[in-house]
């Protein structure tokens, strides 16, 4: 069974008798079936009390074994059984509130007519203007056709919004950015290519965010080439941030060098393609990629970008499976599928081994067992150390972005973003459970918009 997460946390009402064992009786119940209580809040009355216990459990399952062990302890009647992730998205997780004062009619004539028209007459006149005078100059469309959510796959526009405001909700708190979701109930390249290039006018930048591939390497590609404001496919180019950031620590933990160590990737979809471009970009010589067939080879022409991977990597002319690649290997990046590997594949890597098991919720090996045999190990996990989280990465290059008013994203500023993650652990930080910083640490996102930022350039001057 996983570990006990927040994001399956439950609040259980319970009626009990009044009694001094009463609520040393309840945690035992949780405790029975390897609950984690977290919170318990008793209202008391004369006859009897009211206790809600909050505690996180490991799944839905989980949940209801939990709720089952509390309504067994003799004398209680379960109430509600409230699921606190649903709870917090009652009614979403974002609202739009104006940034001016309208108190009174002075205002009124200045933030709407007839004071308005004078702007949008200036605007006319001068469409540059645009990002100075509206909120283009900080807001970002978060795009997604619902067709590769999460770990969930292609569960449709609506059924996405959940995640898409989480997105949004993300860039407001790390990086003052404000964001929107626009969750398009259409998967035709054309017409989300169309709809994107009609809508951009109001946004200063385009986070493209679970489309499936590959054609989400066409609609990035068509976007940039049309429109004057930065496209950023979070699932390929935050991922490679985060994870060029947290291997350049990792080298630096096991004092070995990027272009001399031979890398696997597992995966050669959207994130593992931007990987091993990005990895390639910083100069690193020796990756092998494997998709569910083992190494590719020159020959796999299937589609245009796995021909660049397999043009582009193994070096050797390797051929076989994922496990023949593995053997020797000092770095393996999994983005592919749960539970492909053992600790035992693991054991045949090189000396001072890294494993980045990024698959999620299941990681492609048990972080565990592969511990025993690697120097490092990460997750995309919460409940392991070294989190690989894409968070690090576009708050605060979205952030830089906008500063600089910038039209494009290079390679240059990816990999400066990378840098800044990767210096924001100290020397005296970096361990082998401590490659990456939290995801809460404030000074982050600011130095990865200053990072991109100065290779972006510095954006106009913003006074009216």
């Amino acid at each position: 069974m996983p570990n006990p997460s927040p994001g399956y946390s439950i609040t259980v009402r319970v009626t009990a008798p009044v009694g001094a064992g009463t609520t040393s009786t309840l945690a035992g119940a949780v405790a029975s079936v390897k609950g984690a209580m977290t919170a318990l809040d008793v209202e008391s009355h004369p006859d009897h009390m009211v206790i809600d216990v909050t505690c996180d459990t490991s799944d839905v399952e989980h949940a209801e074994q939990i709720a089952s062990a509390i309504a067994d302890v003799p004398g209680v009647v379960v109430g509600k059984v409230s699921d606190r992730t649903f709870l917090l998205h009652l009614g979403g997780k974002l609202e739009v509130v104006p940034k001016v004062p309208l108190k009174h009619r002075d205002d009124l004539s200045r933030a709407y007519t007839p004071g308005v028209a004078r702007v949008c007459t200036a605007i006319a006149e001068n469409p540059e203007d645009v990002r100075r005078l509206t909120i283009k100059r900080n807001t970002v469309a978060v795009v997604t056709d619902g067709s590769a959510v999460l770990g969930l796959g292609n569960i449709g526009a609506a059924a996405s919004i959940p995640v898409m405001e989480g997105k949004a909700a993300l860039f407001k708190q790390f990086a003052d950015v404000d964001a929107w979701p626009v969750c398009l109930d259409t998967q035709d390249t054309d017409a989300i290519v169309e709809i994107v290039r009609a809508l951009a006018p109001v946004y200063g930048g385009i986070n493209l965010e679970d489309i499936s591939a590959p054609r989400c390497f066409e609609i990035e590609a068509r976007l940039r080439e049309m429109l004057d404001i930065p496209v950023f496919h979070d699932d390929q180019h935050g991922t490679a941030i985060v994870v060029l950031a947290a291997l350049t620590n990792a080298l630096r933990v096991v004092e070995k060098s990027l272009d001399t160590v031979k890398i696997v990737v597992s995966g050669v979809g959207a994130a593992g393609h931007a990987i091993i471009r990005l990895l390639v970009a910083q100069g690193a010589t020796n990756i092998v990629a494997c998709g569910r067939n083992g190494i590719l080879s020159p020959d796999d022409t299937s589609e245009s970008f796995r021909s660049w991977i397999a043009n582009n990597t193994n070096p050797e002319a390797r051929s076989g499976s994922l496990r023949d690649a593995l053997v020797d290997a000092d770095v393996f990046i999994g983005v592919s599928a749960p539970d492909i590997l053992t600790g035992d594949d693991i054991a045949t890597m090189g000396p001072d081994s890294i494993v980045f098991a990024l698959a999620n919720p299941v990681p492609e090996v048990d972080p565990v067992a592969a511990g025993q045999h690697a120097a490092v190990v990460a997750t995309g996990r919460s409940d392991f150390p070294n989190q690989i989280n894409n968070v690090l990465a576009f708050p605060g290059v979205f952030r830089g972005l906008l500063d600089a008013h910038a039209v494009e994203i290079t390679d240059d500023m990816l990999i400066a973003a990378a840098r800044a993650i990767s210096d924001s652990v100290s020397p005296s930080e970096l361990n082998p459970t401590y490659i990456v910083p939290s995801v809460f640490d404030a000074a982050v996102a600011p130095a990865v918009a200053a990072a991109v930022r100065n290779v972006a350039g510095v954006g106009r001057e913003d006074d009216v």
